[in-house]
């Protein structure tokens, strides 16, 4: 090996390794490749072009400006689309019922939907689409998201190995017909026998098996904190159950009194949420807001303190129909005591909390137990948090409190024309048959993102949001890093001497050595990355020895997709990381086992379809 060999080498392990020990994270460790084989070539090293061509450090940033980068833009902000406009809600509601609360059922269906989507679609964008639904279906379901997340990623990959349509598996389809001599290339035929295979056998893994190895760990902070739709809340904090009706009586002492002269929330404890006056609704009304015969309350309150608003002349009853607060023109969210808060020992009633911010505290939660009743009396303590209901446009002036830390829920899905939820997934369906027919995948992703925001199904806000920079910034590091070993000869010393080991072990084991060295590299280097490297070297050595080049082209292209031992071999797994608050070991220990299988069912397959 060469001087430039060693010293790619080190760039790229010593940086993967801190990754690997959790004391970097990978977005740094991959702008420290980019960085460190920068310099390098600046100053003499021929890592990423000929020596001493200073010229050429500018290819230390080409990660940035590949075709694998807009198009992970363009379906962020597509997938976004989807979300924003309840199709992957109905995905996750579909995916629930069938569910039923039952994990293994839900590991199953999940991975079977992630594999059947993968047939037809980028697998990033598979992965992107189903993380949403798969989140709420957790917090529904009242499971880890980390009982999930790993099984969609691996999912994408399962399907991925039985179509045509995989960017490795294309790549090397093109290698075969550019080889000396030219071969016939693949198509969908070639791999969904062994692919599909593989397939069934994974997803049956991961079902019985794999789903004993997937950790019960909680969600990172940034998931316990991560927003929770409206609707959530209200259950979250049982609010249905102390949700009452009463109707204001033409002789209740009440009609003519505003709720502050009322009394009813101070002596009562309990909170009028609402007021329902002929058809108009008015949600957190002020202290001020005068009570008139035939006005409808909405209360929360507990049930004997309720019964004695009948001495009043208000008829009570319980809701008919399930009445979702945040439907109307509220904004509901929880507000937390931040660290050392002025807060403490004090109460929302003393606060003048109401009169302050118009926000009005409808529920609190303390050790896990939830207060609907007196909750204006009672004394703060560390670590409460409270349900507070009022105004949208008064937010801003809660936000800027610094005693509380304001975790504002998701917007509840608008209700829109259904017609905008189905442009969404035109839209999306359109990009992929473009690509399909013969558009570049990231062209016809991009300008299907650009025709969603000229239509307004996204506000630009959001899109910027949609982005996860985390997964662009190590994608980018990762081509800087695939650069220097293909041109300091490091990927192809590296397979030459790999393959060379089992050259003579005829068609079988050379398609299993084809098979370990493109799934160990794409452990490292990625799949797109791997296809160019092994390709060439497996098809050269498949024709070398009368071997069935086709075959052989199969076997490497399903070991680029055979992502299942580390975070950083696949887009998706980077994605699934920090929303089920992964260590980079989980991914070894859930698919060490599936890798085995996958090998295993390969050479099954192989013998069955391909006669080697």
């Amino acid at each position: 090996m060469t001087l430039a060999m060693w010293v790619s080498l080190a760039v790229i392990v010593l940086p993967l390794t801190l990754a690997l020990l959790g004391r970097w994270r990978i977005d740094v460790a991959a702008l420290f490749m980019i960085a460190a084989l920068g310099l390098a070539q600046f100053f003499g090293l021929g890592l990423l072009g000929q020596a001493n061509t200073p010229a050429a450090t500018i290819l230390a940033i080409s990660g940035f400006s590949q075709p694998v980068i807009t198009t992970l833009i363009g379906l962020f902000i597509l997938t976004q689309t989807l979300t924003a406009n309840g199709m992957m809600q109905w995905i996750g509601l579909q995916l629930t019922r069938l569910g039923a609360g039952s994990e293994t059922r839900l590991i199953f269906l999940f991975t079977l939907t992630a594999a059947l989507l993968s047939l037809l679609m980028n697998n990033v964008a598979v992965g992107a689409l189903l993380l949403p639904s798969a989140m709420q279906v957790a917090r529904r379901a009242s499971i880890p998201p980390s009982k999930l997340l790993i099984p969609i990623a691996f999912g994408t990959a399962l399907g991925g190995m039985a179509t045509y349509f995989t960017t490795s598996n294309i790549v090397l389809s093109n290698l075969l017909i550019s080889a000396v001599p030219p071969q016939p290339g693949l198509n969908f035929q070639s791999f969904f026998p062994v692919g599909g295979l593989i397939a069934l056998a994974g997803i049956a893994y991961l079902t019985l098996f794999g789903r004993r190895l997937l950790p019960d760990r909680a969600p990172g902070p940034e998931q316990v904190l991560a927003r929770r739709a409206s609707a959530e809340l209200e259950d979250f904090y049982a609010i249905g159950e102390r949700l009452w009706e009463g109707r204001i009586a033409p002789k209740s002492p009440l009609a003519g009194q505003s709720l502050q002269h009322s009394r009813i929330g101070e002596l009562l404890g309990i909170v009028v949420i609402a007021i329902w006056r002929k058809q108009q609704a008015i949600f957190a009304p002020e202290a001020t807001e005068t009570i008139q015969t035939g006005d409808m309350l909405l209360i929360v309150g507990n049930e004997q303190r309720i019964q004695q608003l009948a001495q009043w002349g208000i008829e009570m009853g319980r809701e008919k129909e399930s009445v979702s607060l945040s439907r109307f023109d509220v904004r509901l969210l929880e507000a937390i005591l931040a660290p050392h808060s002025n807060y403490e020992g004090k109460t929302i009633k003393t606060m003048n909390f109401r009169r302050k911010y118009g926000f009005t505290a409808v529920a609190l939660l303390r050790r896990g137990r939830s207060y609907r009743t007196d909750v204006g009396s009672m004394p703060l303590e560390p670590g409460d948090s409270l349900l507070m209901i009022g105004p949208p446009e008064r937010i801003r002036d809660l936000r800027s409190n610094p005693d509380v830390i304001i975790l504002e829920p998701e917007p509840p899905t608008p209700d829109v024309p259904r017609q905008r939820a189905l442009l969404s997934a035109f839209i999306l369906l359109g990009a992929v048959a473009a690509s399909l027919a013969g558009l570049p995948a990231y062209l016809a992703v991009i300008a299907a993102a650009v025709l969603t925001l000229l239509l307004g199904l996204l506000p630009m806000t959001e899109a910027y949001r949609a982005i996860e920079w985390q997964v662009i910034f190590f994608i980018a590091g990762m081509y800087a890093a695939s650069l220097a070993m293909v041109n300091t000869g490091l990927a192809a010393w590296v397979g030459q001497h790999s393959l060379q080991l089992l050259e003579h072990s005829g068609p079988l084991g050379l398609a299993g050595a084809a098979f370990l060295l493109s799934a160990g590299l794409t452990q490292l280097m990625g799949s797109q990355a791997t296809a160019f490297v092994i390709g060439p070297i497996a098809i050269s050595a498949a024709i070398h020895l009368g071997t069935n080049p086709q075959a052989i082209a199969v076997a490497t292209a399903i070991g680029c997709s055979a992502s299942f031992l580390t975070p950083t071999s696949h887009p998706v797994n980077l994605i699934m990381m920090n929303p089920g608050n992964y260590r980079f070991s989980d991914f070894f220990r859930i698919g060490a086992g599936l890798f085995l299988l996958t090998f295993m069912t390969l050479l099954a397959g192989l013998i069955l379809f391909w006669n080697l």
